[in-house]
């Protein structure tokens, strides 16, 4: 196979290189000349027992969070641009996005290990090291589950009532997993790989910045890390199997995707920003109401989907996997999303 079109530009609009073959009037189908390299999948599990670590002794370690500190950093949070002056509005921003943080992260992770259980079967009586390394990704995110449950409740047990997570997790997971399994690597893939951009920016210089959501950006990435190589290879193996016209509907289902996680950063950022409105210690007009809620969704955005799309091996994988008229597609959905998150 030659290697596809790239990825989204920062403007959505994608450049048109060489591509795969999917002409369907062809004889045979031209699928991609990929084996799944079972070292690979050995390596992962290497590396999952050796940075393998547990919620209460390395990530939580009986601490608490410090309220004086903000939760998010600056280069995910954005709201060192907010309309937000005060310092200490800012830091109750950034805690009630880091809550929000904490919930949509619980949800995504209940998909995805929901469809890497239902990828082992393909190697139940196959490759058993690919089945070892799919085992250990979803018990790794189970724990990721529980991770982000535990500092969910935490932080909700030193904040007022009134705040509100705005989706379902297992009515999101029905809806995603209905759609085809090429999609839902796509997302998955996109997903794990955006962990690494979160905690490039955890570790930027930062004394405001909570300790404690410090190290669940740092654990979670350890782990992540190694999902986004299995999340590669089962792609890979995947698409390797479609036909043009299946990986063309899939194509359609990503996008549908996309549009969907960009509905829940939608109502989330609402919420958000009226919750603010309610326990800030002063009024807040209409106007400036209002700009918070886009703030937030253009900081959600900037989270959960460009961090990702922007992602130099995101591109290269999906780049490769779809043609420039998919790829053009693609970037025609993403463009509105990429302009109000930049």
């Amino acid at each position: 196979m030659e290697r596809g079109s790239q990825a989204p530009s920062n403007n959505g609009h994608p450049s048109p290189p060489p591509h795969r073959n999917d002409n369907v009037n062809a004889v045979s189908i031209d699928f991609p000349d990929y084996i799944a390299d079972s070292s690979r999948y050995a390596r992962c599990i290497e590396v999952s027992k050796r940075v393998r670590w547990e919620i209460d002794r390395d990530v939580i370690r009986d601490r608490q969070f410090d309220f004086d500190n903000k939760f998010l950093p600056d280069g995910l949070s954005l709201l060192d641009r907010s309309m937000l002056k005060s310092s200490d509005e800012r830091r109750l921003m950034s805690q009630i996005q880091g809550r929000s943080y904490a919930s949509i992260f619980g949800l995504v992770e209940r998909f995805i290990n929901a469809k890497v259980l239902e990828l082992s079967q393909d190697h139940w009586l196959g490759d058993q090291v690919a089945l070892e390394a799919l085992i250990r990704f979803s018990d790794e995110e189970l724990k990721h589950q529980e991770l982000f449950r535990r500092i969910e409740t935490m932080i909700a047990a030193a904040m007022p009532a009134g705040y509100r997570n705005t989706a379902d997790p297992n009515a999101v997971a029905q809806f995603v997993l209905g759609k085809s399994t090429w999609a839902v690597l796509g997302l998955t893939c996109h997903i794990e790989l955006f962990t690494q951009a979160h905690y490039r920016q955890s570790i930027e210089p930062d004394a405001s910045l909570s300790a404690l959501y410090k190290d669940v950006f740092l654990f979670h990435w350890r782990e992540e890390s190694q999902h986004t190589i299995i999340d590669e290879l089962e792609w890979r193996r995947i698409d390797a199997q479609l036909p043009p016209a299946e990986r063309d509907a899939a194509v359609d289902d990503l996008i549908t995707l996309v549009g969907a996680v960009d509905g829940i950063l939608q109502a989330q950022a609402r919420a958000d920003a009226d919750y603010f409105s309610m326990i800030v210690p002063r009024s807040m007009t209409i106007a400036e109401r209002e700009l918070l809620a886009a703030e937030t969704l253009a900081a959600y955005r900037w989270q959960y989907i460009v961090s990702g799309v922007q992602e130099p091996r995101f591109q290269r994988i999906l780049g490769d996997l779809v043609t420039p008229a998919q790829m053009q597609r693609i970037g025609t959905a993403l463009a509105p999303l990429m302009a109000v998150a930049q």
